[in-house]
């Protein structure tokens, strides 16, 4: 892809077009099949492609120890959930987005957009960790973009350098409540699929003296 065509990274993906001239317009299909021949990840906003910003390891760490988490309580409970890791794209129909969530999970089937299972819609719970480059991003318009999904349930947020995890779970159609969880040594529920996880676990290798 051409610097000219595509958008740069920040807080705001679609407020951050720099190029002097009009950026193209891509189609999903034209995205779809730019995406599958680039090195690098990029998300689709209603025509324009937006890189993903490059994860740091402590990053990269959260996001394995959550997904390896949620598959271990999933099994240990019998529980109908598929749990995908940070190269699953989602779609969101009502707005043309397509994103990469760091982890998510599904109940029973997984259901696509396409024919192709590129584009997941499903999504019942979605994971982001937080780092600089996209923490306003994740906690403001990703959160109102991902309510567009009627599958959506809850929304968890972790902080990357300290011990610090946030969910948003939808009890009524409008009404959501938000739960923190700050001790190492304490679980997170998920209401979304009935599971608790160890803090320890989501930290482990990442947090200063904790293995």
């Amino acid at each position: 892809m051409m610097d000219s065509e595509i958008a740069k990274p920040g807080d705001n993906p679609l407020a951050e077009l720099k190029s002097t001239k009009k950026s193209k317009h891509y189609s999903l299909e034209e995205y779809l099949q730019k995406e599958e021949r680039a090195k690098e990840r990029h998300e689709y906003f209603n025509g324009t492609i937006i890189p993903k910003p490059m994860a740091k390891g402590p990053h990269n760490i959260i996001v394995m120890n959550t997904g390896t988490a949620l598959n271990i309580a999933i099994e240990a409970e019998h529980k109908p959930y598929t749990v995908f890791g940070s190269n699953q794209k989602v779609y969101l129909p009502e707005l043309n987005i397509g994103l990469y969530p760091d982890v998510l999970v599904v109940c029973e089937k997984p259901q696509y957009w396409d024919d192709n299972q590129v584009l997941l819609v499903n999504p019942v719970l979605i994971v982001e960790v937080l780092s600089k480059s996209t923490r306003k991003n994740d906690r403001g318009s990703k959160l109102r973009e991902y309510k567009t999904l009627e599958s959506f349930q809850e929304y968890v947020l972790i902080e990357q350098d300290k011990c610090h995890v946030e969910t948003s779970f939808r009890e009524e159609v409008n009404l959501w409540r938000d739960t923190t969880v700050t001790e190492l040594n304490a679980s997170l529920f998920l209401r979304s699929i009935g599971c608790s996880i160890s803090m320890e676990r989501i930290y482990k290798n990442v947090l200063s003296g904790h293995i």
